[in-house]
């Protein structure tokens, strides 16, 4: 756990949109935390710090609330669809040790051989992982790969600990030649036949 995401957060007594929105005035995040069997827990998030802490997708929080320590895994960031400010967390209590299944984007990694082209069809696969140790992302090499290959989701490697719950034969990179479409073909040719007139 990076010391990052160790955050200090304060029990909420005032709900509404009303009581949101002045929460939100102060720099604070509204957020409520649920799982373990426990009783949804309402807190408040110093805003700037998490709003750093969740580019990375699947941030993990340690909370410090009360003077207590708990883990927390981000599940949903609501948003404010204009402003682009987050309004809301929603937090699932986990342990460590514990495995939750989460989704991980695919990061592609080098460059396919000269003259093909590559399609991402699966930009996240579904896993399961130890709650303190999910991978920011899943790496896929495509360095040399010729026209024709295919990577599927049961060949994309995994973090030690980390089990695959996506369909295996799920198509996750495609590599093939660069397809002339008539419209570049008549583009081209039109460029070419006005470039004397240019003169």
């Amino acid at each position: 756990m990076a010391d990052d995401n160790k955050v200090v957060a304060e029990t909420r007594t005032s709900f509404g949109k009303g009581a949101a929105r002045k929460l939100r005035a102060t720099g604070k995040i509204p957020a409520v935390m649920y799982g373990r069997g426990t009783e949804p827990k309402h807190v408040a998030l110093p805003a700037h710090q998490i709003g750093l802490i969740i580019r990375k997708s699947n941030a993990v929080l340690e909370l410090e609330i009360d003077g207590k320590q708990s883990l927390a895994l981000v599940k949903d960031v609501q948003k404010d669809p204009v402003l682009r400010i987050i309004e809301h967390l929603d937090l699932i209590v986990v342990i460590k040790g514990e495995k939750v299944t989460v989704d991980i984007p695919v990061h592609l990694e080098g460059e396919s051989a000269a003259g093909t082209v590559h399609n991402l069809d699966a930009t996240t696969l579904s896993i399961e992982a130890e709650a303190t140790h999910i991978p920011e992302n899943l790496v896929v090499s495509i360095e040399g790969l010729e026209a024709g290959a295919h990577i599927l989701a049961k060949d994309v490697p995994l973090p030690t600990g980390s089990s695959l719950l996506s369909d295996p034969d799920v198509l996750v990179v495609a590599i093939s030649e660069p397809a002339e479409t008539e419209e570049e073909g008549e583009a081209e040719g039109g460029a070419a036949e006005a470039a004397p007139a240019a003169e």
